[in-house]
């Protein structure tokens, strides 16, 4: 029998949220955002398949991440407006069409229509993350986001696992195909075992996304979180897209697999995530953004210093990973507290403008690698976290 959470339009409630209801959450925010993550490892086999440069088949990654900033602004405000269940599991109806449309492109203009159109979809998640919010409470918000957060991060993590290795030993068509099919009953199972949740607004469509740029102005924090967040997500997108290409070269002469394989170093930043989220719920949460700045910065500056070497690699994935999840937990359980009535517009500001960072990251990402090698790669995610740092430290809000 579903349960059904009733929550008033611009009031908040504080139900019982159940173990099996946040690992369901967990588990459809993983699944979702893995769908960005895929093409990452299989960029070198993709430029192959589509007989293109790596600069050209880089835009596999580009426009997926434009299109989840996109999908941002346009449909993850919706969550405000209508019953999220429904709308959750529509949105991952759509999304396996997407998927199905990735798997069967027969060229590389279609794989990027298609790129676009998963990028924009996939923004499921973040109905899924202030879903998670809404139904925790205030007193255990930072927990339970951390916990939904750790799910989301285990499908980045397996994401690119996964796709290595199917693409290495199977056909980088059968990494997509799976996904699709995935969604499609993730759409299912979610419409008949989530709660029902109410709209928390009777606002138009068009007011609602009018109404995005004036909390973007009004709440000083969200800005700051957005922008801070942003450089860091760039820093990292740009690391994880030119990576398959780096380890094609020598000493590395590595495949996809490989690529695939060392996403699994990120399991320390899942295993961060729902402590960061408790260290959260007892305040501190600026203190957490600037050690997880420090921390990315850190990351990148050890692959500088050890060129050409696996313990430096791994060393700088481990900090890096740690350090971009522990700044997300934090900010996002400070901006949730904002303005509950618009806890899915605040999460859209705030997802969007770190997205396009992303989008930003893996353009000048590819830039940077055909300019100067791994050195332009490494050196812009240094820059990217200690501006995140310096935006963190010296920004006009309160922590």
């Amino acid at each position: 029998m579903q349960d059904t959470v009733q929550i008033r339009l611009g009031e908040e409630t504080a139900p019982e949220l159940g173990r099996g209801t946040i690992a369901l959450l967990a588990g459809a925010a993983g699944l979702s955002v893995a769908s960005l993550y895929y093409n990452q490892p299989m960029l070198g086999i993709l430029a192959g398949e589509f007989a293109a440069e790596p600069s050209s088949v880089s835009w596999v990654a580009v426009l997926t991440q434009f299109g989840y900033a996109l999908g941002l602004v346009a449909l993850a405000p919706l969550g405000d407006r209508f019953e999220r269940r429904g709308l959750i599991a529509l949105t991952f109806a759509g999304l396996a069409l997407a998927l199905f449309g990735a798997a069967l492109a027969p060229g590389l203009g279609t794989m990027l229509a298609a790129s676009l159109l998963v990028g924009v979809l996939a923004t499921v998640a973040q109905q899924v993350v202030p879903m998670a919010a809404h139904l925790a409470g205030e007193a255990r918000r930072g927990s339970v986001v951390g916990t939904v957060m750790a799910g989301l991060l285990t499908g980045i993590l397996l994401s690119r696992t996964v796709s290595g290795l199917v693409a290495a030993y199977a056909d980088w068509r059968d990494v997509y195909a799976g996904a699709a099919l995935a969604a499609l009953a993730a759409s299912v199972v979610l419409v008949a075992r989530l709660p029902r949740v109410e709209p928390t607004t009777t606002l138009s469509y068009g007011r609602i996304l009018l109404s995005l740029a004036g909390l973007f102005r009004r709440h000083a924090a969200l800005r700051r979180a957005g922008m801070v967040q942003a450089l860091l997500f760039a820093g990292f997108v740009a690391f994880w897209a030119e990576l398959a290409f780096y380890l094609e070269r020598p000493p590395f002469s590595q495949g996809s697999a490989m690529a695939g394989l060392l996403g699994l170093v990120g399991a320390v930043g899942v295993v961060a995530a729902p402590l960061v989220g408790r260290l959260a719920d007892r305040g501190g949460k600026g203190r957490l953004v600037t050690l997880g700045a420090a921390a990315l910065a850190a990351g990148f500056a050890v692959m500088g210093l050890f060129p050409g070497s696996w313990i430096g690699l791994v060393a700088g994935i481990v900090l890096v990973d740690v350090g971009l999840q522990s700044a997300l937990v934090a900010n996002q359980a400070r901006i949730y507290g904002l303005d509950p009535a618009a806890r899915s517009r605040i999460n859209t500001v705030f997802m969007a403008v770190m997205f396009l960072g992303g989008g930003l990251g893996s353009a000048l990402g590819a830039q940077a690698f055909a300019a100067l090698g791994w050195n332009g790669v490494w050196g812009l995610g240094l820059a990217c976290g200690l501006a995140a740092l310096a935006v963190e430290r010296f920004g006009r809000c309160p922590a």
